[in-house]
């Protein structure tokens, strides 16, 4: 009896392990436990004294080309002495293994472990830390391109809506909305002269949940799954904007920004015009992400419902109303 085809399949945390073991130069005494499935899976290779993350990527979710690029990308920043979870080779200097999964070939990469913890409420101290590594990033990449995803407003709001009209009818309160400040956003971004706008590689989802804090103030970045090409001023909306549902006093929110922000000025220049766009290029990536997420997760979408949509679309909303104060 033949096997039933799959659309996605959890690799086997016991063979996984075995797999990385007879790879890489690691030591007989570790566990390989699976941490996380979602966009790509991830798994915890723990030994006694050091600790790795395994990242399997979800069957044609990036191309080889792309993740070659995301690895080069963190070569580069490595290389240059920023702090990142960066890629580690096999013993015959391969970064990327090839695994015929049940579902088709999926892609597996070794990481260095973030050493810290993931710090939900940030003092003003590290958001002005994450604020100043965010700027030396972009110190590196700046005018930079690699082989992977432009960030425009094509990408970001038009592409992301289509992708939702697959699950909701567009004659929802909240598609109407998403389509209304799509159109709306597309203008602004339309207008601006891109030369007087910062670009270059981009990480697209710095956050708490991509940040490692240890000892209160060392801070390691990782997950670059989403790098590509855009302006800066995207990396800065997104943090902005996470920033924003974290903190519930606004007050604490309005200095915590400020902090971070001077983070990023005592390290890189940021314009006016650049500050004044933060709310358009927050909530462009939020839409995105809405896209995403419509993309990824058609094979179960048990959270994609109204009612998520609601949630999401009234934090966006919420957003936008804030900063037209």
């Amino acid at each position: 009896m033949s096997n039933f085809p799959v659309i996605a399949s959890i690799l086997s945390e016991k063979d996984l392990g075995e797999f990385v073991k007879d790879n890489y130069n690691l030591s007989e005494n570790f566990q390989c436990k699976l941490f996380r499935t979602g966009v790509n899976h991830t798994y915890f290779v723990s030994g006694t004294k050091k600790k790795y993350v395994v990242r399997v990527y979800c069957y044609k979710w990036r191309t080889k080309t792309e993740i070659q690029e995301e690895l080069r990308l963190l070569q580069l920043l490595k290389e240059n002495n920023l702090s990142i979870s960066f890629p580690i080779s096999d013993k015959g200097n391969n970064l990327i293994q090839e695994i015929n999964a049940p579902e088709g070939l999926r892609y597996v990469v070794l990481f260095s472990f973030a050493d810290g913890e993931k710090m939900r409420f940030m003092d003003n101290n590290i958001c002005f830390e994450v604020g100043s590594l965010m700027a030396r990033f972009h110190n590196i990449t700046a005018n930079k391109t690699i082989n992977r995803i432009n960030y425009n407003s094509e990408l970001l709001l038009k592409k992301s809506y289509i992708q939702l009209t697959q699950f909701f009818p567009e004659d929802l309160t909240e598609m109407k909305y998403l389509k209304k400040i799509g159109v709306e956003i597309s203008k602004t971004f339309q207008e601006i002269k891109q030369s007087e706008f910062q670009n270059g590689i981009i990480h697209l989802d710095i956050w708490y949940d991509n940040i490692a804090v240890k000892n209160d103030r060392e801070i390691t970045i990782f997950d670059f799954d989403n790098c590509g090409n855009g302006l800066f001023i995207l990396d800065i909306g997104y943090f902005c904007k996470q920033l924003f549902f974290i903190e519930s006093d606004k007050k604490q929110y309005e200095s915590k920004v400020e902090s971070f922000l001077n983070g990023y000025r005592k390290v890189r220049e940021l314009t006016k015009k650049e500050i004044k766009l933060i709310p358009e290029a927050g909530a462009s990536i939020f839409a995105f992400y809405l896209g995403v997420q419509a993309q990824r997760f058609d094979w179960s979408n048990i959270f994609l419902t109204e009612n998520y949509l609601k949630m999401f679309v009234g934090r966006i909303e919420s957003w936008m109303e804030y900063y037209k104060r």
